[in-house]
């Protein structure tokens, strides 16, 4: 009996999405080629850093051997780190004899002639999307700049800068300096350099 682990993941930038639109899916395939599951890792965190809670967990589970198969959606519902992390990942799970297979790409999983060549690929496309998410934002935000949009928190009155200059010239530090007045160290910073 093939146990598989079930991964499904959104973005926190994909509005709108939920990994339901998966899941289901996943079980059915699961159910159907009578795969017992042992877990379903969900994620709600880009797929750009391998650094994500369910992602640590599903390794943490596989080294111990705890399933066959891992089972997701599509490669970019993996990882969008790029060609070289990806293809790591994958081989990591295949040096402790655990599969991979996508759901939505059938000539994507741990048995094929091509299997390397076709994941360098997409987990290049993938990176490359992820990229472009994050030029359309700096390209809206510089958008947004030029209309005279403040982004981020606002400036601080004169009378506070003031007060932070003149606590900082009695010689505390920026880290005592933000507990006082209840901001944040980086803030602090802007304003005693």
């Amino acid at each position: 009996m093939t146990t598989v682990a079930l991964y499904a993941r959104v973005s926190t930038k994909d509005k709108g999405q939920s990994t339901e639109n998966q899941l289901p899916e996943l079980r059915r395939f699961a159910q159907a080629y009578g795969y017992t599951v042992y877990k379903e890792y969900v994620e709600h965190e880009s797929g750009g850093t391998g650094k994500r809670s369910e992602f640590q967990a599903l390794f943490a589970d596989a080294h111990r051997r705890r399933f066959d198969l891992v089972l997701f959606w599509s490669l970019d519902r993996f990882s969008r780190e790029g060609a070289l992390p990806t293809l790591q990942y994958l081989n990591q799970l295949q040096g402790w004899g655990v599969g991979y297979k996508s759901l939505t790409e059938q000539y994507l999983d741990s048995v094929g002639l091509f299997q390397e060549a076709i994941i360098s690929i997409l987990a290049t496309l993938a990176k490359q999307e992820r990229i472009r998410l994050s030029e359309r934002t700096k390209a809206g935000m510089a958008r947004r700049r030029a209309e005279g949009v403040q982004i981020g928190p606002p400036a601080k009155s004169a009378a506070v800068i003031a007060h932070i200059r003149e606590l900082k010239a009695t010689g505390i530090s920026n880290y005592a300096i933000s507990k006082k007045l209840r901001l944040s160290a980086s803030t602090i910073a802007k304003y005693v350099a």
